[in-house]
């Protein structure tokens, strides 16, 4: 399996927001974008991977290893497809440009 670009938008809550905000800088870096909510941050950005749920249970492991209560909705886009994960789990499929 080759690997692909995703394109993520994740809106991240925790008990604990200032805990993860130095682990989600360090997994972003400089190719996307932390924006404080309330109760944890907005995020975009692009990653490389074989696949989305690869992506999605590395970054929200390594978020629960700061702070264990830290919840994710995440979409990952890549090609013509998206992929919505609640924590762990895949909630939808879609192709982008369905007619």
């Amino acid at each position: 399996m080759s690997e692909k670009k995703f394109k993520l938008s994740a809106r991240i809550s925790s008990a604990n927001p200032s805990a993860i905000k130095p682990v989600l800088e360090r997994i972003i870096g400089t190719d996307g974008s932390i924006k404080p909510t309330s109760d944890g941050f907005e995020v975009n950005a692009e990653f490389k991977d074989e696949s989305a749920r690869n992506l999605n249970r590395m970054l929200l492991s390594e978020l629960r290893k700061a702070e264990k209560k830290t919840r994710i909705r995440s979409e990952w886009t890549s090609e013509d497809t998206t992929e919505k994960f609640f924590d762990y789990a895949l909630k939808q499929t879609k192709k982008v440009n369905q007619n």
